[in-house]
């Protein structure tokens, strides 16, 4: 049998465009900063990135959608912009990777009916996720704006209380607030050292507000080098526009999109992006033919061993000097 040919990619991150965002999107909203936490992130390996080093966190699962987390390199063939790589520097299975991670919660009124369970469902998910002095994230409202009622920060205490805070009703701009976090909260988050960065979205889908388009969102989660997933609050027991909005967004980035027809699903839907966070494998290897040159370029992989499927980003912008 010929292997299975699974496109994916790692969005390496440019330098933060010039202009800014207010400027572009004036009415997308601010993103006001009510607390900073930093966490140190402890003994962890330290790698110096390299322009023409490419870092590719991925994960593999089984035909029946269970997570494989004892494959090796040779399991594996690489191809970066149809070629195959010059070396590989590295691989190993990452379990347990620092996560830098966004929450983006809709607000907007036709989440109404759904809006408390979904804020318990968040911060469930915070307290299991986040791990003190080791992980951080940061939570975004939307409607027709994005406020950030907690910036950055270790502490699950201060996080929960931040998804308290919001309030729902409105309008929503989803593409706003995916461009905003991606653009002034992970491009601008630059670790020394291997980090999962990821944005979870609790939404529709369904945009009615946003400045920029769908595919300026996806390309600026690509530049930040962030995976996203998404969860819709359709419960409906249909798939609706917006959630097909929800799964390209999420499958551009290498990322999920979960469907529950139940509140009560929403729980398991956030146990299962916890449970992919902690089970990826990291390849870092060197593209034949690589120019500083700021376009984008696919990677191709094949996995060797059968009925076994690879899931990450499409591509990446190439980094330039």
């Amino acid at each position: 049998m010929m292997p299975l040919l699974v496109t994916f990619a790692l969005a390496c991150a440019l330098p933060a465009f010039a202009q800014s965002y207010a400027s572009s999107t004036a009415s997308a909203g601010a993103f006001p900063s009510t607390s900073v936490d930093d966490p140190q992130a402890g003994s962890v390996l330290t790698i110096h990135k390299r322009v023409d080093e490419v870092n590719v966190l991925f994960i593999a699962t089984d035909k029946h959608g269970k997570f494989v987390r004892d494959l090796n390199q040779n399991d594996f063939a690489i191809l970066d912009d149809h070629k195959p790589p010059q070396s590989i520097i590295n691989f190993r299975r990452e379990t347990d990777l620092p996560l830098h991670l966004g929450l983006l919660i809709d607000v907007s009124g036709s989440v109404h009916s759904r809006f408390e369970f979904e804020q318990n469902a968040a911060i469930s998910f915070l307290q299991h996720s986040i791990r003190t002095g080791y992980d951080k994230a940061f939570i975004v409202g939307f409607n027709t704006k994005s406020q950030m009622p907690q910036d950055f920060t270790d502490n699950v205490t201060k996080l929960s209380a931040g998804v308290h805070q919001l309030q729902d009703g409105g309008g929503t701009a989803l593409y706003d607030a995916i461009y905003r976090a991606s653009k002034e909260k992970f491009l601008k988050d630059r670790p020394d050292r291997p980090v999962r960065k990821a944005i979870v979205v609790v939404s529709d889908g369904e945009d009615n507000q946003s400045e920029v388009t769908r595919a300026q969102a996806i390309e600026m989660a690509q530049r930040a080098e962030v995976i996203i997933y998404a969860i819709s609050t359709d419960d409906s027991g249909l798939i609706l526009r917006g959630d097909r909005v929800l799964e390209q967004i999420a499958e551009a980035t290498g990322g999920r999109a979960f469907f529950p027809f139940k509140m009560k699903d929403i729980t398991h839907s956030f146990a299962a992006i916890e449970d992919e966070l902690r089970s990826q494998y990291i390849v870092s290897y060197k593209p034949a033919d690589f120019d500083a040159d700021g376009r984008y370029r696919s990677i191709e992989i094949s996995t060797l061993k059968k009925d076994l499927q690879v899931r990450a980003r499409k591509g990446y912008f190439a980094q330039q000097q």
